[in-house]
């Protein structure tokens, strides 16, 4: 089934709502590629939301891994974000972000 993503909190910068998780509606929509970019596109909101602290504490590592995950699928703007986030991290905080994703990857 090809999926499509629709953020349906505040945006990415929004308010936050008490203690309301991120959530997302996922609806039919494209072909295989189409897929493949809103699983892309669902990680890199991840990302995003630990990064920011939307909904959440913010979590660097946590961040680079769904930045990583995302850029792996196909988001160059993850790929870019990813980069510019591990200029602030320590090689200890990389090294555990990578094998976060590995994980990840591996059980996904």
């Amino acid at each position: 089934m090809n999926e499509a993503l629709r953020d349906t909190g505040e945006g990415l910068f929004g308010k936050k709502q008490g203690i309301e998780m991120a959530r997302y509606e996922v609806f039919e929509a494209g072909d295989g590629a189409t897929n493949a970019n809103t699983q892309a596109d669902i990680l890199f909101q991840l990302g995003m939301m630990y990064a920011t602290g939307r909904d959440c504490d913010v979590d660097i590592v946590a961040a680079h891994k769904w930045f990583n995950i995302a850029a792996i699928k196909g988001s160059a703007r993850a790929a870019e974000l990813r980069a510019e986030l591990s200029t602030s991290m320590t090689k200890v905080e990389i090294a555990r972000a990578l094998r976060e994703a590995r994980e990840w990857m591996t059980m996904h």
